[in-house]
């Protein structure tokens, strides 16, 4: 099997994101959604509108986002949207909280503890999504960036929660006092990310993957009381495999000579 390709930048600039596009050599059609996190309120490391905006509107891409199943500024569409316009995302494009008014089920094939994924309903008005990711740290996953993007990011609030508890529960109050073990939410984002690919393979869509690795922070952008970077800005991976991507971006975090690695 011919591996997958990723590309790699060191140079973290609204150029040098639209140069590594580019060498993905893939042309998006029809409507694109970007998926990022618009980040919690109080979190930081979020990715700045400075960085992706001019890449976004070069594209004429709309940025995607679900709300959020824990208590917090982003658990319903219009909070979510004063974070969203407070940390910048509304200057550059517009804003599509998918599941404002509503969810879908996809398929999971041969899971192993979810039955379905929940999906925010919008992302139904998508041809190409550009899978736009923050590399850090994450309190239950270990670290986030493309698959958590794909998988509790595209998810809706009851799918995240879904998600969290492991196929147990659709509620965002109870799913936090599911029992499982860490290797069970893994596992679980790793279904609901495959569910999405699935998804838009079956309806012929196309989507891509980049990684941002600056602001390396251990708390991830969901985390209103989000911690200082850890370690030095690595730079930025593109590819058309999100495994691929995030094993990337992984490698580089534990080949670094960096001593905040170890945090």
């Amino acid at each position: 099997m011919e591996k997958s390709k990723v590309y790699f930048t060191k140079e973290i600039t609204s150029e040098s994101l639209m140069k590594i596009y580019e060498k993905l050599g893939v042309e998006l059609k029809g409507n694109i959604g970007v998926k990022v996190s618009t980040g919690e309120a109080g979190s930081k490391g979020y990715l700045k509108a400075d960085l992706i905006g001019p890449f976004v509107q070069k594209l004429g891409g709309t940025i995607l986002e679900c709300n959020t199943a824990y208590p917090g500024k982003r658990n319903n569409a219009k909070d979510h949207m004063k974070v969203a316009q407070e940390h910048g995302f509304t200057s550059f494009a517009n804003v599509d909280i998918m599941d404002e008014k509503s969810d879908f089920k996809i398929p999971v094939i041969n899971g192993k503890h979810l039955k379905y994924d929940l999906i925010g309903e919008n992302f139904k008005n998508y041809d190409s999504i550009i899978n736009l990711a923050h590399g850090k740290g994450h309190a239950m996953g270990g670290f986030g960036a493309n698959l958590k993007n794909q998988s509790i990011g595209i998810a809706s609030r009851k799918g995240k929660a879904y998600i969290h508890s492991c196929g147990k529960t659709e509620s965002p109050i109870l799913c936090w006092s599911s029992k499982h073990e860490q290797v069970d939410f893994i596992e679980s984002m790793a279904e609901a990310a495959k569910a999405v690919s699935d998804y838009l393979k079956e309806n012929n869509k196309q989507i891509i993957y980049i990684t941002v690795a600056n602001n390396l922070s251990l708390d991830c952008d969901c985390d209103a009381h989000q911690g200082d970077p850890v370690m030095m800005d690595i730079g930025i991976f593109a590819s058309l495999d999100p495994v691929a991507n995030d094993q990337a971006f992984l490698d580089s975090v534990w080949s670094s000579n960096d001593s905040g690695k170890e945090g």
